[in-house]
């Protein structure tokens, strides 16, 4: 295949990068580049200009702001966020619910959701996962009971991220705890987050910030014109929004920007011989990163050159591992570069004059331990790197 752009590609790539950086406002660029974003008015003030160019959800049927482009340029429009340190769109709505309801909405879901999904008018979450249904999501048991012309919603979720600033959550419930099969009493439900009996409680993560949540339904009320498509038929809905979230779940973009800021960094770190950079050991790292990333960039390209039928490759996988384990390694190297700096709390300076503490590390050595520990995550969502290992011993190996 024919891994190098064409001319026609190229103008297409310089003028999303010229819109993502003309019309996204400088100071909103400026902080997703220093991991600094303020949630949620970055991500709204985004969409927002995103919607308005036509370039925030390409992935969608045209009827509802989708682009008819091809993989390449799917492909190229994802990286460029990185690249010129734009915000992703919230995938919640971008990737997750919005493509469901296009697909399988009634077309007053479709009017009622969508516009607002696009423009970030909806900030959506996913009610998903459960104390006792993770990776075993099927048997989650939030449980959804028909009541005249409403569901009733009794049960829990966790690890609902972003959930503190959700309008609505679209949830997985139980509607059939006798079907044969657990998958199959399994129904999708769009939730308003303001309707009595829902609380929310966050979960202090391991980086020190509350990224998730837990979400509690205590009889809450449901609109039964707010189920998704078919009564028990949620579990399909669901397999289709996760292979919708995997799309370029890799970030080859945003490693690439992260550890050309590596490089830069340890340019200016001084050693005891010169600098960082020029340490054989360090160097020779680095550039086995960078190698590795540009092995899987040239994977990816052929993986979207060979989805041209829009069918899933199960060599995605590879992606996701692969691209998982690269995430994790551009936070640890520049963990490694930012060393003692990277405490956020330096202990007392016993020259200074009160006997406090003297922080005078850089905040973007400050936040690198954090950002590595936060990046853990990235091995576990969107299918773990053990459920990944075995769809290509299966799907691609044929072992």
């Amino acid at each position: 295949m024919q891994l190098k752009l064409s001319a026609d590609e190229i103008a297409f790539r310089d003028e999303i990068r010229t819109f993502f950086t003309t019309e996204v406002p400088a100071e909103v660029r400026e902080r997703a580049a220093t991991g600094k974003l303020r949630y949620p008015d970055d991500i709204v003030t985004t969409m927002k200009a995103l919607d308005g160019g036509g370039l925030c959800v390409p992935n969608w049927p045209v009827a509802w702001g989708g682009k008819d482009w091809t993989p390449i340029q799917h492909h190229l429009w994802r990286e460029e966020f990185a690249l010129s340190s734009v915000p992703d769109p919230l995938p919640f709505n971008s990737a997750m619910i919005g493509p469901v309801i296009a697909e399988f909405g009634s077309e007053e879901q479709k009017k009622r959701f969508l516009p607002a999904t696009a423009n970030c008018d909806i900030w959506w979450c996913q009610g998903f996962s459960e104390p006792e249904a993770g990776s075993d999501l099927a048997s989650l048991k939030t449980r959804a009971v028909r009541d005249g012309d409403e569901w009733v919603v009794n049960g829990q979720k966790t690890w609902t991220t972003l959930g503190q600033y959700a309008d609505w959550i679209f949830a997985l419930v139980r509607t059939n705890p006798d079907a044969p099969k657990r998958q199959a009493g399994i129904s999708m439900l769009l939730i308003e987050m303001n309707t009595p009996g829902i609380e929310v409680r966050p979960i202090q993560l391991i980086d020190g910030g509350y990224e998730v949540n837990e979400v509690f339904f205590n009889n809450v009320r449901v609109p039964a014109d707010q189920l998704v498509g078919e009564e028990n038929a949620g579990w399909s809905y669901a397999k289709f929004l996760l292979g919708n979230e995997r799309t370029g779940v890799a970030r080859v973009g945003h490693s690439k920007v992260q550890l050309a800021r590596a490089k830069k960094l340890a340019a200016q770190t001084k050693t005891a011989t010169g600098t960082l950079l020029e340490d054989p050991l360090f160097a020779a790292r680095l550039a086995e990163l960078e190698n590795e990333l540009m092995a899987l960039e040239l994977t990816q390209l052929r993986v979207v050159a060979s989805s041209a039928d829009g069918k899933p490759n199960p060599a995605s996988s590879l992606l996701k591992l692969r691209g998982s384990e690269l995430q994790q390694a551009a936070t640890e190297i520049l963990a490694d570069i930012a060393g003692t700096d990277s405490l956020a709390v330096a202990p007392p300076d016993p020259a200074a004059a009160n006997g406090t503490a003297d922080i005078s590390a850089p905040a973007w050595a400050q936040l690198t331990v954090p950002t590595y520990l936060n990046y853990r995550k990235v091995s576990i969502y969107s299918g773990s790197s053990e459920v990944q290992r075995q769809i290509i011993d299966k799907a691609v190996l044929g072992l």
